[in-house]
C-alpha cells in the first residue's frame, strides 16, 4: 500500500509547490510497530501524483542534537542543489524550508513542521529551498537522504532569525537556550545574497 501524503502551505495557507508531508503505514501490534522508511516505487508514485519527476538518492545523512540546537537555514546552489527527504527517527524538532525560487509564488515564504520519533511523518523537499530545524526534545535524531553529494564550496547558509523572513520559532519550548554554530550564527540575510546564488 502507498504511503499517504499532504500539501504543505505557509502560514497565510498559501500551497509551497513542491513540499509534500508523507505520512507512512505504520503497523502496530504487542511488540510495537513496523513501517516501510524508503520505498522507491511508492515515493515515485508519490512524486507522479504531484506531477514531479523522480530523482535518485546518493547520499544519507544522520545528526543527533541537544534541545535547543539550531541547524540551518542551509541550502546547495547550483549545480550541486540538493533535494532531501528528512525524518526525525528520534525525539521531537520544528523543522522548517524556505522557499528561494525566485519565480514561485510564495518565494522568501516559509512553513514549519513538527517531526517526532511519535508521528513518523517524512518532508520532502525538492531542490530550491533552504531547510533547517530547531530540537525541542532533551535530544533528537534527524536522517535524511540527498539528491546530490555535500559540497562545502556550493553551501550556503540564511541567518535563521532573518527579520524579513520572521519565521515563527517555537523558542518559548526552549526557555531561549538556543545554540548555533559559527557558520549559523554569522549567516546572512537573504537580501544579502547574490541572486544568481538563489534559484
Amino acid at each position: 500500500m502507498s504511503n499517504k501524503f499532504k500539501f504543505i502551505y505557509t502560514l497565510n495557507k498559501e500551497k509551497i509547490s513542491g513540499l509534500l508531508l508523507i505520512e507512512p503505514n505504520i503497523y502496530y501490534d504487542e511488540r510495537g510497530f513496523f513501517l516501510e522508511s524508503w520505498n522507491k516505487i511508492n515515493f515515485e508514485n508519490i512524486l507522479k501524483h504531484d506531477n514531479q519527476e523522480y530523482i535518485e538518492f546518493v547520499q544519507e545523512n544522520h545528526s543527533k542534537s541537544s534541545k535547543g540546537v539550531m541547524r540551518g537555514l542551509h541550502y546547495q546552489r547550483d549545480p550541486y542543489a540538493q533535494g532531501k527527504l528528512v525524518r526525525c527517527t528520534s525525539g521531537l524538532i520544528f523543522d522548517v524550508v524556505l522557499d528561494l525560487r525566485q519565480n514561485s509564488k510564495t518565494f522568501c515564504r516559509w512553513a514549519g513542521i513538527f517531526l517526532s520519533s511519535e508521528n513518523l511523518k517524512q518532508l520532502w523537499i525538492p531542490k530550491g529551498f533552504a531547510h533547517g530545524f530547531l530540537t525541542l526534545s532533551d535530544t533528537a535524531e534527524v536522517n535524511y537522504k540527498t539528491t546530490n553529494y555535500w559540497r562545502k564550496d556550493y553551501e550556503m547558509s540564511i541567518i535563521w532569525d532573518d527579520k524579513d523572513i520572521n519565521i515563527n520559532w517555537p523558542l518559548e519550548k526552549i526557555n531561549h537556550n538556543l545554540t548555533t554554530s559559527k557558520k549559523d550564527k554569522y549567516a546572512k540575510k537573504v537580501s544579502e545574497i547574490n541572486k544568481e546564488f538563489l534559484f
